[in-house]
């Protein structure tokens, strides 16, 4: 999903159900997505949610989508920016300073 060109954390049914939300979880969402097949989402809403990247606890806001797609949760740069990280899509690896420390996390 993208929304007109930037980046957007995207949350699909399966975790929204595996969390217990409910749809008065949500807050209003009025923009449309565009889907990675280039048709139209309409969202459900958006929430607010901690999300923790190894040590690091950042709320990011996700925007759910009742849409299939093979991932639980899509991402983008609003989150990386949030944590001061710099990602590598080569090497699947986001690193960002803790303190006087370097965190990595490593994907699949």
């Amino acid at each position: 999903m993208v929304d007109q060109g930037s980046g957007a954390e995207i949350m699909y049914p399966d975790l929204y159900k595996r969390l217990n939300l409910k749809p008065e979880d949500l807050t209003a969402y009025d923009s449309p997505l565009i889907s990675f097949d280039g048709k139209f989402v309409i969202p459900k809403g958006q929430i607010r949610l901690p999300v923790q990247a190894g040590s690091e606890v950042v709320e990011v806001d996700f925007i759910v989508v009742d849409a299939y797609f093979p991932y639980i949760a899509i991402v983008a740069r609003p989150w990386l920016h949030a944590l001061g990280a710099i990602a590598s899509t080569l090497h699947l690896k986001v690193k960002y300073s803790l303190g006087d420390q370097i965190e990595e996390l490593i994907g699949s």
